[in-house]
């Protein structure tokens, strides 16, 4: 089915309205994916916060132009999915994994920080850990050091208070 000429423009707007909020594209192709394997990708990005989208090449070069993403151009041949995040890695990430467990969505090209991405580009930026991830990692790292700091200053009083205890016990039978 062909789009008249205000749907086209309705799409690129959508589109670009989609790409100033985001941080990161991956791209794919989905050539032999059954209606299902597209369903549960579609799936997965909407949990993940990803739009995800099948485009036309034009178009979706159209949406880019003048962004930071307009670096992915060049790889926007053949039967391609968008995929847009505003969390750096979720979009790299959906992408990535569903390929690993379908050989047929293969991972073309991205694009990240007004960097273009290759394929192992985008892969490499999806086994980076999520934001939530390295918060926690981080609250790790700074709550280690302060439970340290209480667990010794839990055994010098302990220690403290056994020494104080002993002299004072010894006392209390001589009285």
């Amino acid at each position: 089915m062909s789009l008249n000429r205000n749907e086209k423009a309705a799409v690129v707007t959508d589109v670009a309205a989609q790409v100033a909020r985001s941080q990161t594209l991956a791209l794919a192709e989905y050539r032999g994916l059954t209606v299902a394997h597209l369903d549960a990708l579609r799936k997965q990005a909407r949990e993940k916060g990803v739009y995800l989208h099948v485009l036309k090449n034009t178009l979706a070069r159209r949406a880019v132009a003048g962004t930071p993403f307009e670096v992915a151009q060049g790889a926007m041949v053949g039967p391609l999915i968008y995929g847009f995040s505003e969390d750096a890695v979720a979009a790299a990430k959906v992408i990535a994994d569903f390929a690993k467990g379908n050989d047929k969505l293969i991972v073309k090209a991205g694009a990240y920080a007004g960097k273009a991405l290759d394929a192992d580009g985008v892969k490499a930026l999806a086994s980076v850990p999520s934001k939530e991830v390295l918060l926690s990692q981080i609250a790790g790292l700074l709550k280690s050091p302060v439970q340290r700091m209480a667990a010794v200053l839990a055994a010098l009083s302990e220690k403290r208070g056994e020494g104080a205890a002993a002299p004072a016990a010894e006392a209390a039978p001589a009285a």
